[in-house]
């Protein structure tokens, strides 16, 4: 192991992770249960919440994803971006992967499977809402959850930082081209000005608000940042928990109806999160990047940024959508699935440090 590596996984067993972090999956089916059954409970409530809309943006999903989004995005630094020489194999091999390999082969993926292979045992009306949230899901990669990630994973945190600065930059402009590349290949109708609001709301103006934030808060030391953090981090997850419960209420009354739905938008998914990070993960083996930079790579490489993906697919498809629903079964295997992959990633260190 380098030398670099074994600082990191000092640091990592020094930093002991909280009780939300080590029971993540326990959380996701606890809000699943509570989700579906208020939606069964007080259907009116939820249908009061889903008509809170201005411009087909949902005002309560609007505030509670920004709560998500702007706390992980105040630890995002983009000095960091100055270390881009140091790691510029590892960031090159995620970059190709985020933006060249995920979306694309997820594309070609509910192709295949929602339109053409489970397309018998699928709502015929709903095909290409399904495959919208598909595209959608992998059209982005993941900037929050992804330091859990990597810490799980003992990587190297500045590598991390930097990789997520590059991708919040890129994804400002290559969010809305891709989606509607894909979707038009799809023969599927995006409305554009809905689209690049979605951006607009969930990409930029976070990531300009927590950076003006975060440089004013430098300005008073870096005391009062890490204090600020530590009061927002509670709230962040409340959020996340608050978002999932809204959600599965309502797409409960689906998910009770059409169990199998679920388990076959579950197929793609699993696919392309195990396929990019196995890519990654061996891309980085092949080139002789230190583990500690591969496992986050292969991490980064196949996560998603579903609070976008569920926010975007409700301005464009609607609350009820098939396409919300695909984003929500990706809320659904997202933390299980990628803590397989963490798993994964530790236990073949001994291996990929032989290569």
């Amino acid at each position: 192991m380098s030398a670099q590596c074994e600082v990191t996984a000092r640091q990592a067993e020094d930093e002991p992770l909280g009780l939300f972090e080590r029971y993540l999956t326990l959380w996701v089916f606890l809000c699943i249960a509570v989700g579906v059954a208020l939606g069964q409970i007080l259907p009116a409530v939820f249908q009061t919440i889903g008509q809170l809309e201005v411009a087909r943006v949902n005002l309560p999903v609007a505030g509670l994803i920004w709560l998500m989004i702007i706390p992980m995005l105040l630890k995002v630094d983009f000095g960091a971006l100055q270390q881009l020489r140091a790691h510029w194999r590892g960031i090159g091999i995620t970059l190709f992967i985020n933006w060249a390999v995920k979306p694309f082969s997820m594309a070609l993926l509910a192709w295949l499977f929602i339109r053409e292979w489970f397309t018998t045992w699928l709502p015929a009306g709903q095909i290409d809402s399904y495959i919208a949230g598909l595209i959608l899901l992998a059209a982005a990669p993941c900037t929050a959850m992804v330091f859990v990630w990597s810490h799980l994973s003992k990587g190297e945190p500045n590598f991390t930082l930097t990789q997520v600065a590059i991708n919040d930059i890129i994804m400002v402009f290559a969010f809305a081209p891709i989606v509607g590349l894909l979707l038009g290949l799809s023969a599927i109708t995006v409305p554009w000005n809905t689209l690049l609001l979605s951006v607009f709301l969930y990409i930029v103006l976070p990531v300009v608000v927590a950076q003006l934030w975060r440089r004013h808060l430098l300005t008073r030391g870096p005391e009062t940042l890490a204090t600020v953090l530590t009061h927002l981090h509670p709230m962040s997850l409340v959020a996340l928990l608050a978002t999932l419960v809204m959600l599965f209420g309502f797409q409960g009354e689906q998910i009770l109806k059409q169990p199998l739905v679920i388990v076959l938008l579950a197929v793609p998914i699993l696919i392309q999160v195990y396929f990019n990070s196995g890519l990654a993960y061996l891309l980085n083996r092949r080139f002789r990047v230190t583990h500690c930079i591969a496992a986050p790579s292969a991490l980064i490489g196949a996560s998603n940024f579903f609070e976008l993906a569920v926010a975007t697919a409700i301005s464009l498809f609607g609350f009820e959508s098939g396409a919300a629903l695909a984003t929500v079964v990706g809320v659904l295997i997202e933390v299980p699935v990628m803590l397989s992959v963490v798993k994964i990633a530790n236990v073949t260190r001994g291996w990929y440090e032989r290569g």
